[in-house]
């Protein structure tokens, strides 16, 4: 016997359009997990969407060998701005293929430890402009850290200095959001709605996304490098199997790819700075990793290096456990295989959905499943450590996505996160503005803490 899997009730021809707010789209899928808990529904404008918030029933959906990753809604409508990239190509294009086979060599752990000196040198800027604002100044974590993700990923993977770590935002930052924040509202809308009031705006941060990889492609033309870097792998390398390059409206493309993909990093980092601050075990948390950095890496005054990354258990732990809390990439969408016939049984036929069946992996809900993490709103390093982490069930680590589809930067993000994370602990102080702020969160494409901010002083 099925279970029906529950959805909130809706309203004649609209469905659950109420019940998704399509200006913080995430959160109220967060909301409907704490009610409905494991697995639930909504309709939406006529089309059926299923949502999944344990870690066994994603585990079970990332089933390679049944399920696929599913291009569809945002991702559909953010390739007004990326066309077929690494990230929006569909099941059925053969460029991901060639992509992915010429760009990913460049994104493993030993390919992205040439990154590390740039990663680790502009957050000592950041952290040095810190300082020079004065003990006590008020930032916000997100906005500044956002600078930090832009600069990096444009300089290590294009070799071109922004310089918008003070001063004026780069612009790209502003367009990705309102670029990515319009894709998700799209499908919630009629068509004609989009194209009569909405189209401008949209079609204008996907030109301005759009010139800022055409700026960084212009760059390097007019100062060739010796640099092997991504761009220059995109500008100059073939695809192994088939002899294809890539041509310049698609090196745009995945130039621009890649800070939508980084994006999820500062939220992170702004969530980690958080939870370090309300955890009621602030101080030891702190003075754990502190410990750590300085018996690892030596004094304030002794240089963090790559070969350091990999002793520093205790300060990959509190990442881990920010990925988990944060949900900073909130989640990804999932399909059976088009080769499915007759409704698909999850959970050994407890639940039953259609061959053709959208589902969305709700990672906020996953990540909190009380069954794998007990006390899942405490943030505990710990249980990202050693064997714990290891002996977690596979669908309790998705946090970069999954198989075939995998964030391909998950190693650059990984090691981003950490050495952001060791040098913002060996440097300062961070005190909440607000000793009463609770965490609010919205977000597109990434989730991130809102009207959060914090005084940071040059550490005691």
């Amino acid at each position: 016997m099925t279970t029906p899997i529950p959805q909130p009730p809706g309203i004649p021809l609209l469905g659950n359009l109420t019940d998704v707010d399509p200006s913080n789209t995430w959160v109220s899928l967060q909301k409907l997990w704490e009610k409905y808990g494991e697995i639930f529904k909504i309709t939406v404008l006529g089309q059926q969407i299923v949502f999944v918030g344990s870690v066994a029933l994603c585990e079970e959906i990332c089933d390679e060998k049944r399920f696929r990753k599913y291009v569809g809604g945002p991702i559909v409508e953010i390739r007004k701005a990326v066309h077929a990239s690494l990230f929006t190509a569909f099941a059925n294009e053969p460029i991901w293929d060639v992509h992915h086979r010429i760009l990913a060599p460049k994104m493993t752990p030993d390919a992205v430890a040439e990154t590390f000196t740039d990663v680790r040198n502009i957050t000592s800027e950041l952290i040095a402009k810190w300082r020079d604002l004065g003990a006590g100044s008020t930032i916000s974590p997100i906005d500044e850290l956002n600078r930090l993700d832009m600069e990096t990923t444009t300089q290590c993977f294009y070799g071109r200095r922004l310089n918008n770590l003070s001063g004026p935002a780069s612009p790209m930052i502003a367009a990705m959001d309102g670029a990515t924040s319009e894709a998700i509202k799209r499908p919630t809308r009629p068509k004609v709605l989009n194209w009569l009031m909405h189209s401008s705006k949209f079609s204008r941060d996907c030109a301005t996304m759009r010139k800022y990889a055409a700026e960084c492609l212009s760059h390097r033309k007019s100062n060739p490098t010796d640099r092997k870097d991504l761009l220059w792998t995109m500008m100059n390398a073939k695809d192994p199997e088939t002899g294809k390059t890539m041509d310049e409206t698609q090196i745009i493309d995945e130039i621009v790819t890649m800070p939508i993909g980084s994006s999820t990093a500062p939220c992170a980092i702004a969530s980690a700075i958080y939870y370090l601050l309300k955890s009621p075990s602030s101080g030891d948390i702190i003075a754990k990793a502190r410990d750590e950095i300085s018996t690892v890496v030596g004094d304030s005054n002794a240089e963090l290096t790559h070969a350091h990354l990999d002793n520093l258990p205790y300060c990959r732990g509190i990442v881990r456990e920010t990925l988990r809390l944060s949900a900073a990439a909130p989640g990804f969408n999932i399909e059976p295989l088009p080769s499915t016939t007759g409704p698909v049984q999850l959970a050994g036929g407890k639940y039953t959905v259609p061959a053709k069946q959208t589902l969305i992996i709700v990672l906020h809900g996953v990540n909190r499943d009380p069954a794998v993490f007990p006390e899942p709103e405490k943030f505990e390093p710990e249980r990202m450590m050693g064997e714990r982490f290891t002996n977690l069930p596979e669908g309790a680590k998705k946090w970069f996505g999954n198989g075939k589809r995998v964030c391909y930067g998950r190693a650059y993000a990984e090691m981003w996160l950490l050495v952001v994370m060791v040098g913002l602990l060996r440097s300062v102080d961070f005190e909440m503005t607000d000793k009463t702020y609770k965490l609010k969160q919205d977000g597109w494409f990434n989730i991130r803490p809102v009207g959060f901010k914090v005084k940071v002083s040059p550490r005691k």
